[in-house]
């Protein structure tokens, strides 16, 4: 039936067109933005995910800054340790040539006055925008709220964005630990909140060769202490007179030390004093017990133990501003010295080596991580150009043919007239 009221062939003709003129527009959107979903009217689901990943790609790349500063950060620090380790075998060697009976102490005293000077000069340069992981002095109250006291402990460096299934963010870090190579001297607390367990030691008897022990045990006891056993600022000293010896042992721990840390400096100190008073006591350490031995024929006895609190930690290299070496015994306690600093300076810069290296990794894994991601992204939303250059041509062949189509149907209701000639 023909009619003159409803055109059926007009309106699919025009339908077609419709249809053909949004997928030519669509294309031609795709051509111009260059992505197949370039809002959330396009594919609502893809286009989430896409700016998620979009949002994460950001965080990449202030982690990857946040790396590169800490990389930085850590290798100035790393050159400074370095160097002081280059230092201190200079001035051991001259120790070394000097161990004679006409070794001349004062200029070599003062080579170490200089060398001082200069190593103080390298710790306080090597910074980095304010940070220099070289200077770990602890500062503040000795309590469990104050121990991370400014300059203490590590650095935290973020190093990665972790996305869970969940859609929770959390960051990972890197932590850089400071390595004191400063010569301050430590300053004994006088809080008294440690237990008396916390350092025992034993007496030797005047028998040649009998031995005594010294113990760090550190507060186990102390409930306001929540648990920790060892705090910074925790000073634990030992009188020097009970070894027959001119100054006290002390120690004052900085953040991070363990009961072993403690018993290791105390053998290095105690070691030292007697070789510079040229006392016959040797030492020897095993983990957090410090056994000396008495070889003086003279009778040592329990030395006085005081443990306080609330003290300043020292400098790594605290030990150089006690050595003289202006006299022969001076030059021999100072080998051993210098070997134990050395030693300090190359755990340092081993550290710092290695921290710098786990960062250099990470960084590296950030930076192909964004590029994978980026990949994706461009996998989810970006425009097949090849296949939109061919379409856009098919379509606009079919919008053409459509206009025809369209007026060829607008135009068959007029055969109707030919039926009333």
């Amino acid at each position: 039936m023909s009619s003159i009221l409803t055109n059926n062939s007009a309106m699919v003709a025009l339908q077609t067109l419709k249809t053909i003129n949004k997928g030519l527009a669509d294309t031609q959107s795709m051509i111009s933005t260059g992505k197949a979903v370039s809002s959330a009217k396009d594919n609502s689901a893809v286009w989430a995910i896409s700016k998620v990943m979009e949002s994460d790609v950001k965080g990449f790349k202030a982690i990857s800054e946040s790396l590169s500063l800490g990389q930085s950060t850590v290798a100035v620090a790393r050159n400074g340790a370095e160097k002081i380790t280059d230092l201190l075998n200079d001035i051991k060697g001259k120790i070394i040539a000097a161990n004679e009976e006409n070794f001349d102490g004062d200029k070599l005293q003062a080579d170490l006055g200089a060398l001082r000077d200069q190593i103080s000069s390298i710790t306080g340069a090597a910074q980095l925008n304010g940070l220099n992981l070289l200077d770990n002095k602890a500062v503040g109250a000795n309590t469990a709220a104050t121990v991370k006291a400014k300059g203490s402990g590590d650095v935290s460096i973020t190093s990665s964005l972790d996305r869970k299934a969940d859609g929770s963010v959390s960051t990972s870090t890197i932590k850089a630990a400071k390595q004191d190579l400063g010569l301050q001297a430590a300053v004994l607390g006088t809080g008294t909140d440690i237990a008396a367990s916390a350092m025992v030691a034993t007496a030797a008897t005047a028998t040649m060769g009998s031995t005594g022990t010294i113990t760090i045990a550190g507060d186990s006891t102390t409930a306001a202490r929540v648990g920790n056993r060892v705090l910074a600022g925790d000073s634990y000293r030992l009188t020097g007179s009970a070894f027959g010896l001119s100054a006290d042992i002390s120690y004052v721990a900085r953040d991070g030390d363990t009961v072993t840390d403690i018993a290791k400096a105390m053998e290095a100190s105690l070691s030292f004093q007697a070789k510079k008073d040229n006392v016959a006591i040797t030492t020897s350490r095993n983990g957090a017990v410090v056994t000396f031995t008495n070889n003086t024929g003279a009778a040592i006895t329990a030395p006085t133990v005081t443990n306080t609190t609330g003290g300043t930690a020292g400098g790594g290299l605290e030990l150089m501003s006690k050595v003289d070496v202006s006299t022969l015994d001076g030059a021999k306690a100072a080998l051993a010295a210098f070997e134990s600093m050395a030693q300090t300076a190359i755990d340092a810069a081993a550290s710092f080596g290695s921290t710098e290296g786990r960062i250099e990794i990470q960084s590296n894994f950030i930076s192909s991580l964004s590029d994978s991601l980026k990949s994706g992204i461009g996998a989810l939303v970006d425009a097949n150009m090849e296949e939109a250059s061919a379409r856009l041509q098919a379509l606009q062949v079919q919008q053409q043919l459509g206009v025809q189509s369209l007026s060829i149907a607008n135009q068959a209701p007029q055969s109707i007239l030919s039926l009333f000639r």
